[in-house]
């Protein structure tokens, strides 16, 4: 068998791996789609399952908007996930900056119990968080969220952060410093429009951690009008009966947000990625 052949053999089976893959991850997101669309008379038949719906309705997203209070639900999520994912990439900057260029004592152990820290399942920490919220009166309220959103995602965004803080040559900042600029014009001037891209992957971390995130919204939060997208999906799952139509279609709203930013972000995400995972 020649090499030509071997490559080309090599090429078909990886095509078919990764197209396998693909089917794997696009078809129940394609499932989703279709079923918000259908009548819940054709969701529930379990006798003839359709792939496309015989009757195109919204009487799905109709019932999110009017029954559901779905706006409030998304409301309520972007105040959480922005904030959190702002103030995690700000101090994931100065976090990371501070481990990657300075030295000081405790530097291995900090970066040890961050790295640690993502070991430990964020369930664990929920009861306690919450004992401490009540004494602080903060239980149903957007702090309560914002906190326990920026304490679970900010170890992994320092850590990511500093990675990419380190890929970049400090011959940049020297020359900076050279000319006059401080530290912090040195960070904010020079090196950060470098890293943008690793920036924004941090972000979108940041952000997925926050939006997609149940357990603790479902404890610290009481009241309807506080709940985020999932914490009003769960509400959709009864004790006799799943209403099936609108779960789907509030998923498929909650996915947008993420998509939209995927679709603008991706290649720098990709870009950050890369820059992140070359360590100098």
């Amino acid at each position: 068998m020649t090499r030509k052949t071997k490559n080309t053999i090599s090429g078909i089976i990886r095509g078919i791996v990764l197209a396998f893959y693909l089917l794997l991850v696009v078809l129940p997101i394609y499932w989703i789609i279709v079923t918000s669309f259908k009548t819940n008379a054709e969701i529930v038949n379990t006798q003839h399952i359709t792939y496309w719906p015989h009757v195109f309705t919204l009487e799905n997203y109709q019932h999110l908007f009017s029954t559901m209070h779905y706006a409030t639900y998304l409301k309520n999520s972007l105040i959480v996930t922005l904030s959190t994912a702002l103030v995690v990439t700000l101090l994931s900057i100065y976090g990371g900056y501070g481990m990657a260029r300075f030295k000081f004592k405790g530097k291995g152990a900090a970066t040890i119990f961050f790295l640690i820290t993502q070991m430990i399942p964020s369930i664990l920490v929920i009861i306690p968080m919450y004992v401490f919220f009540a004494r602080v009166k903060l239980i149903d309220t957007y702090q309560a969220l914002f906190i326990f959103y920026t304490i679970t995602n900010l170890p992994f965004c320092a850590i990511t952060m500093r990675s990419f803080f380190e890929g970049i040559p400090y011959v940049l900042e020297e020359a900076a410093f050279v000319d006059g600029c401080s530290r912090s014009q040195t960070l904010w001037k020079v090196v950060l429009p470098v890293m943008f891209p690793g920036i924004v992957a941090v972000f979108v971390f940041a952000f997925i951690g926050a939006w997609n995130e149940l357990i603790a919204g479902t404890i610290f939060l009481n009241t309807q009008k506080m709940w985020t997208i999932p914490i009003g999906l769960k509400a959709l799952v009864g004790k006799h009966n799943v209403e099936w139509g609108a779960m789907m279609a509030g998923g498929v709203l909650a996915l947008l947000p993420t998509a939209i930013m995927f679709i603008f972000v991706q290649k720098y995400i990709v870009e950050g990625l890369t820059a992140g995972a070359v360590k100098g």
